[in-house]
């Protein structure tokens, strides 16, 4: 089975090479390479180049994870498509072969999964995130939809029958598991896949990250709520969590406020997000993916008002409190 790696990015300058250096060591050889670059004006392009990836361009006003992920699921030639995100690097030189494997061995798994760590740069909650929803077991047989594609896998022949939802500002990843799923297909968790995802944000962007993917979760998951009770209970329960962790650490005066801002952004911005229904206009990707002025900039005048390309969500549920 050949592979293509699929790498969405967007000013990832200081991160990318770590990562095409990591896939030019893999144990797997031949491995194509696509960078889906979504307008970066730094150096990102030119360090991709050098390792002979193939870049496409997309603008970003057209710029949602899904749209992203089908542009480079349709040039990729391999027969297994693997996403990486840009800030992250793997730890391991068989990386690639152990999330190729489970599909060698099993025609009804359609996704395979990887682990994943942070480094000194994340944030302390976010370890305990990540060891909660990546253990060190793995399943070749997971019960739920849950996966990931910052180390991910999936049956080219799959994608082409169902690509991604080019609508949902997040958890894409999700719906095309929970979507997969039901066809009678399998989601597989390789533990010994291991990656560091590295993210170094301030507090809005972790508010944002959780807004994003609570909005996307409406549309997934249309029966559920999430009420202002909820993430009273949610914030102070993981906080907690946290701060006996960092107590057991030893690092718990350090890292107390930090678990608090945490947990307060996680969970106020996943509460905000069930709460809204939008367009997904230049104005929302600007607030979720660009800096500020970005994309009106990088547009002709003519285009500077609006996006072609505007979603309405009519159908969402109202919220409850």
């Amino acid at each position: 089975m050949t592979l293509s790696v699929v790498i969405r990015c967007f000013n990832e300058e200081k991160h990318i090479g770590r990562l095409l250096k990591g896939i030019a060591g893999q144990t797997v050889r031949d491995v194509e390479v696509i960078v889906v670059d979504s307008g970066s004006t730094d150096r990102t392009v030119e360090i991709a180049k050098q390792y002979n990836a193939k870049i496409i361009s997309i603008r970003p006003e057209d710029f949602s994870f899904g749209y992203a992920l089908n542009v480079g699921c349709e040039a990729a030639k391999g027969d297994i498509l693997v996403f990486a995100s840009a800030h992250v690097y793997p730890l391991y030189n068989d990386w690639l072969e152990l999330l190729r494997k489970p599909f060698e061995e099993d025609e009804k798994i359609a996704v395979v999964y990887g682990k994943q760590r942070g480094d000194h740069r994340n944030k302390y909650s976010e370890h305990q995130i990540f060891a909660k929803w990546f253990p060190e077991e793995s399943t070749m047989n997971q019960p739920h939809p849950f996966c990931n594609n910052a180390n991910c896998a999936i049956r080219k022949r799959l994608w082409q029958e169902q690509p991604y939802d080019e609508s949902l500002t997040g958890l894409e990843d999700l719906d095309w598991a929970k979507k997969i799923m039901a066809k009678g297909y399998r989601i597989a968790y390789q533990a010994e896949a291991t990656i560091i995802h590295v993210h170094e944000e301030k507090w809005a962007n972790v508010f944002n990250r959780y807004r994003r993917e609570a909005i996307a979760l409406r549309l997934i998951q249309k029966n559920e709520t999430f009420s202002f009770p909820t993430f009273l209970q949610l914030f102070w329960k993981n906080a907690v969590h946290d701060w006996r962790q960092a107590l057991h650490d030893g690092v718990f005066l350090k890292e107390f406020m930090g678990i608090l801002l945490f947990r307060f952004n996680q969970f106020w911005g996943t509460y905000r997000g069930y709460k809204e229904s939008y367009l997904l206009d230049n104005h929302v990707r600007e607030r979720f993916y660009y800096p500020k002025g970005f994309i009106k900039k990088s547009l002709p005048p003519e285009q500077s008002a609006e996006s072609k390309r505007l979603i309405r969500y009519d159908d969402l549920p109202a919220s409850t409190d």
